[in-house]
C-alpha cells in the first residue's frame, strides 16, 4: 500500500485544497463559484467554527485527498456524533488505500472526542463510494434523508 500523510488543513494548503474541492464539486455536478469556495475555506481556517478539514499527501507531497467533518449534536443521546460532509480522493489515487486511511483517521478522531458514531450521506449514483462505505458500515442506515428547498 502507498504511504500517505494526513494533516489538518492550514493556509498553505489552499491551492491544493481548492483543486480537490473543485474535483469534488465536479463529481457531484455542482457549480462551485469563488464566493462559496472562499466561504468554505474561511470556515475551515476558523478555529472557532465547527467545520474541520484534513488533507492527504503522497510521499512526493502531492495532495491526493480531502475530507471535511464536524461535530453534530444528536438529541436522542444528549451528545455529539461526527458528521462527515465531504470525502474526495483524486481519481488517480482511488483504489490505493487512501480512502481507508481517511476512515481510520476519522475513527481515531471520533474515539478521541467521544463520538459514538460517524454519519455521512452520499448520492444514490455514487456506486463506487457506496460500495466502499458498505465495507465499513454493512450498508446504508435505516434513515431516509429528506430536504426542503427554501
Amino acid at each position: 500500500m502507498q504511504e500517505y500523510s494526513i494533516t489538518p488543513l492550514v493556509e498553505q494548503d489552499k491551492p491544493d485544497w481548492r483543486r480537490l474541492f473543485n474535483g469534488y464539486a465536479d463529481f457531484y455536478k455542482t457549480s462551485l463559484n469563488e464566493e462559496v469556495a472562499e466561504q468554505v475555506w474561511q470556515w475551515l481556517m476558523d478555529p472557532d467554527h465547527v467545520f474541520e478539514g484534513l488533507i492527504m499527501r503522497d510521499t512526493d507531497q502531492q495532495a491526493i485527498g480531502i475530507v471535511h467533518f464536524r461535530a453534530c449534536p444528536r438529541s436522542l443521546s444528549g451528545g455529539d456524533i461526527g458528521f462527515v460532509d465531504d470525502i474526495f480522493i483524486d481519481p488517480d489515487a482511488r483504489g490505493s488505500g487512501a480512502a481507508d486511511l481517511f476512515v481510520a483517521r476519522l475513527e481515531s478522531i471520533a474515539r478521541e472526542r467521544g463520538w459514538p458514531l460517524l454519519r455521512w450521506v452520499t448520492q444514490h449514483f455514487n456506486d463506487r463510494g457506496r460500495a466502499f462505505y458498505d465495507r465499513y458500515t454493512g450498508g446504508p442506515s435505516d434513515f431516509i434523508m429528506y430536504q426542503l428547498k427554501i
